[in-house]
Formats: structure tokens, C-alpha cells, sequence
């Protein structure tokens, strides 16, 4: 039942950012995970060892130093018994939420705009 909330509120919380544009503030995979193993009792190294990923790096994407990638969501997802997908749209949300906010990236950004347009044959 807690699998399911926790579905619902990704798939809410996504459709939300959608909505939106990109939300109010970026939400890391790692604290939806980190909610779930604890409140399911389960501890980073219990959840490090069935899953065969280092406790550094699960403690690293738990609290959001870290990104999770594709694999690390596949075992995680299935050691938890939920889909993957959900967390890795999150993760790209993340992902482009932060960089919007880097003001260096968004200066490239701007400069190399309309590029294609500029090219003459």
C-alpha cells in the first residue's frame, strides 16, 4: 500500500511540474527514496547490500550528492518493489531545474541561441 502513496505522489508531483513548468523547487529521487526505505524500516546499508551498490553511493544519492542513473534505479526499484520510471523523470526534472538555475550555464545559453538561424549557405 505505502508502494502505491508513493507512486501517486510521483506521478502526481511530476504531472504538477508539468503543469508548471519547472516547480517551485527541485525534488532529488534521493528524498523519495530515502522516505521510502525509512519508512519501510530499512536501513542505506541493508538497501546497499541486496542491491550490490556501494553504501557510498547509495548514501550520496540519498541525500542528493549523487544522481541516479538508470542501473542504480532499475536494482534499487526492483529491491523495493517499485517502477523505476517515475524516479528517473524525477531525476531528469532535478537535473534541468538545477542547471536553469546556473547562472554561467545560462549566459552559454543565451549566447549560442539562434545559431542555425544566423548561418548563411
Amino acid at each position: 500500500m505505502r508502494t502505491l502513496i508513493i507512486m501517486f505522489y510521483l506521478c502526481l508531483r511530476l504531472t504538477t511540474m508539468t503543469e508548471l513548468g519547472f516547480g517551485a523547487y527541485a525534488t532529488h529521487p534521493g528524498d523519495v527514496i530515502k522516505d521510502e526505505i525509512e519508512s519501510r524500516g530499512i536501513t542505506q546499508r541493508m538497501l546497499a547490500e541486496r542491491t550490490g551498490i556501494g553504501f557510498t553511493v547509495i548514501n550520496e544519492i540519498l541525500n542528493g550528492k549523487r544522481p541516479l542513473t538508470e542501473r542504480s534505479a532499475l536494482l534499487i526499484g526492483a529491491a523495493l518493489d517499485i517502477d523505476s520510471e517515475p524516479l528517473l523523470r524525477l531525476q531528469y526534472k532535478y537535473n534541468m531545474q538545477t542547471l536553469m538555475k546556473d547562472q554561467s550555464f545560462l549566459k552559454r545559453l543565451k549566447s549560442i541561441k539562434g545559431f542555425a538561424a544566423s548561418v548563411t549557405l
